[in-house]
């Protein structure tokens, strides 16, 4: 496997803190480690995009430029660690539109895969719910992650998903449902430890 190259991160529990349906960018609070984490990887080539399911525009809670106002803050705020965001992809619509961008559909990853060349096979999605797993599964993307933030734990007990270990990490090369991730990891903290470990299970797996 190509090493990870490209990021897909989930936005509300995973990047910043779950405050339903922010619309505010007042509001937005980074979760522990996520900016010295996304520091470290980008000097090292990764890029970074986010995907989100923002269904409160379509569900008329808030309109659009809220969304963008809280991407912007967000990105603001990530600014001073010398980390960006390539690209920014939110879904706008209500679960009952049954449109194509809304995870697990794939339609945002289709969108930024033609855009920007990007690779299934050195790509990893992260997120806090099921949605993003399936969405992984469904991109064929070589690595899905859940992270036991936002809904992550609810998620992690309701697919009885095994718990991260010491080094808040736990691996599972072989997943088996698309529901399954590759990757639970404990809190943002553990994203790199959690790729050195994907790396080397998939290292020794091709020199097997």
């Amino acid at each position: 496997m190509p090493a990870v190259t490209t990021i897909l991160l989930d936005r509300d529990g995973t990047v910043i803190k779950d405050k339903h349906y922010l619309s505010d960018p007042g509001g937005v609070e980074l979760l522990p480690g996520v900016a010295e984490s996304l520091s470290s990887l980008s000097r090292k080539g990764v890029r970074f995009f986010v995907v989100s399911n923002q269904s409160g525009i379509g569900r008329g809670m808030f309109p659009r430029e809220a969304a963008v106002a809280v991407n912007e803050r967000l990105t603001e705020i990530l600014r001073p660690y010398g980390v960006t965001f390539t690209d920014i992809q939110f879904c706008p619509h209500a679960p009952e539109e049954g449109c194509r961008c809304r995870k697990p559909a794939t339609g945002m990853w289709d969108v930024l895969r033609k855009q920007y060349g990007l690779a299934a096979e050195s790509t990893l999605m992260l997120g806090d719910k099921e949605e993003d797993i399936l969405f992984a599964a469904r991109a064929g993307l070589a690595l899905r992650g859940l992270v036991l933030t936002g809904k992550g734990e609810e998620t992690a007990e309701r697919l009885a998903l095994p718990k991260p270990g010491a080094d808040g990490v736990s691996f599972t090369a072989h997943p088996g449902s698309p529901s399954q991730p590759h990757l639970v990891l404990r809190s943002f903290q553990a994203l790199e430890v959690g790729l050195e470990r994907a790396s080397s299970a998939k290292d020794t797996a091709c020199g097997a």
